[in-house]
């Protein structure tokens, strides 16, 4: 099992974002994440990969209020609970984080360096940077571009391939369709396709429900901070009530 998460809960201050979750991804999946707004999908995913437990570090005492996080999460066999997240990162976890969030004033070449800086193999760099641009020829063509001036399709296009610069085995996506025209969106998912073709592992969070559960082998649907109901897509929309109270189909 690549990922295994069990009775995890995060909690802000006395808000439980996440409460008693369990989960699993095995390698070469592509699993969805998926629910209405506000139900913890983001916060798992950064709790995954060692955001929260930064948050906890770095915010304490702030008037966010204390940060908690119980359960186990391994990831290879390995528990990375207590792992900060740049080395959760060259483990082979690694996070596309929601609104993309390019370093607006570098290039395109230069984000897609600074997604390799913990691997320091030149040769390797270059090989993972012709993947990148076969996967998005765009940024090929846009490579010496300033990130702050691209569309936000482009923008989201960069956010993965920086990602995959990290040479993940687990790629978390957080919500690669926000704020996308529909055609930009639809091409955005056949590239996120492509990559688990590339035999990489992929934990996705969208809210595109229709579009992901056709792509995905498994799915979990999640509603303030649990797990409600997970399967395969069509399992999942033949239930009424889950289509209908939680997936707004």
């Amino acid at each position: 099992m690549l990922l295994e998460v069990s009775n995890l809960k995060v909690c802000y201050d006395k808000a439980v974002l996440i409460n008693d979750l369990s989960m699993h991804v095995e390698a070469g999946e592509l699993v969805s994440l998926v629910g209405p707004n506000g139900a913890g999908k983001t916060t798992l995913l950064r709790a995954i990969t060692g955001l929260v437990a930064w948050e906890k570090m770095t915010q304490r005492g702030t008037a966010l209020g204390d940060i908690t996080l119980k359960g186990s999460i391994n990831f290879e066999g390995k528990s990375i609970v207590k792992a900060p997240a740049h080395e959760i990162v060259k483990m082979g976890l690694v996070h596309c984080p929601e609104r993309r969030r390019p370093f607006r004033e570098m290039s395109v070449l230069e984000n897609l360096h600074a997604g390799a800086y913990l691997h320091g193999d030149k040769q390797q760099m270059e090989q993972d940077l012709d993947t990148v641009y076969q996967l998005f020829p765009v940024l090929g063509k846009r490579s010496k571009q300033v990130s702050g001036t691209l569309s936000g399709g482009e923008q989201q296009m960069l956010a993965v391939g920086r990602a995959l610069m990290s040479r993940p085995k687990l790629l978390c996506i957080d919500e690669p369709s926000t704020g996308l025209a529909p055609l930009m969106r639809t091409e955005v998912f056949k590239r996120i396709e492509a990559i688990r073709e590339l035999g990489i592992t992929i934990l996705l969070v969208e809210q595109e429900v229709a579009t992901v559960f056709k792509m995905a082998s498994r799915n979990y649907v999640l509603s303030s901070g649990k797990i409600i109901a997970q399967g395969k897509g069509q399992e999942l929309l033949e239930d009424e009530v889950i289509r209908k109270t939680y997936l707004g189909l």
